[in-house]
């Protein structure tokens, strides 16, 4: 199945988007069907496909999270799945789709993590990144208990914390997803931020502005989801 090649997504962009999910398989058919209505139309500029699996207790559950980007949306699928019985016969998906029009991104983050930065040398991969997107002013609290220098020391000094914008934030691991998968994510993370400001830019100026090519991503990544808000 290759619902891209079949509609307005016929590009280069939309065949890869179509081998990723494939390659994820989870649900290609319908994932690649929601994320198709979800365009509406538009073009495939990049895309990232974003796995993840966990287990609890005796159940084993999944979900994808697909971000795709247009010359003026950032459309965000996500999709996860459930058993009903013990058995696992009984299943049920639970979809949902966002279009946010890349004019209102207002930050995109990417956090590194290098092994051994004592020995570091200009060719060491990242080995693990967080790529973060904020458009809707949400925000996310880390608090934990304060202490101060002294070991000794058995006074609560009240709580600490720090405060993430984010709206989606997206962890790859080398370790687990493989380097490629790391660099993908740095590559869609470039073509977000340049479609962005191109966007900002026409929006402050008024004129429109010739855009370049962006990469095609086709990447299986595994970690991390979409965080509802």
């Amino acid at each position: 199945m290759n619902t891209f090649g079949t509609t307005a997504h016929s590009t280069g962009a939309g065949h890869g988007l179509a081998s990723a999910l494939q390659r994820a398989g989870f649900y290609p058919l319908l994932v690649s069907d929601v994320v198709n209505d979800a365009l509406d139309g538009r073009e495939c500029l990049s895309h990232l496909v974003h796995l993840e699996t966990h287990f609890d207790r005796t159940e084993v559950h999944r979900h994808i999270t697909v971000l795709v980007l247009t010359e003026d949306m950032l459309v965000i699928t996500h999709v996860d799945d459930q058993q009903l019985d013990d058995e696992g016969e009984q299943m049920v998906a639970q979809i949902s789709t966002e279009s946010v029009p890349v004019s209102q991104i207002r930050s995109v983050v990417l956090s590194y993590m290098y092994a051994q930065p004592q020995n570091y040398k200009p060719s060491d991969p990242v080995r693990e990144l967080t790529l973060s997107i904020s458009w809707s002013g949400g925000q996310r609290l880390d608090i934990g208990p304060a202490g101060c220098s002294d070991p000794q020391c058995e006074a609560d000094h009240g709580l600490t914390g720090t405060i993430a914008q984010e709206d989606i934030a997206l962890r790859i691991s080398a370790e687990a997803d493989g380097l490629q998968a790391v660099q993908d994510a740095k590559s869609f993370a470039r073509a977000l931020r340049a479609v962005n400001t191109s966007s900002s830019a026409v929006a402050a100026d008024g004129h429109g502005a010739p855009r370049g090519k962006f990469p095609v991503l086709g990447s299986r990544l595994s970690r991390g989801h979409h965080r509802e808000p």
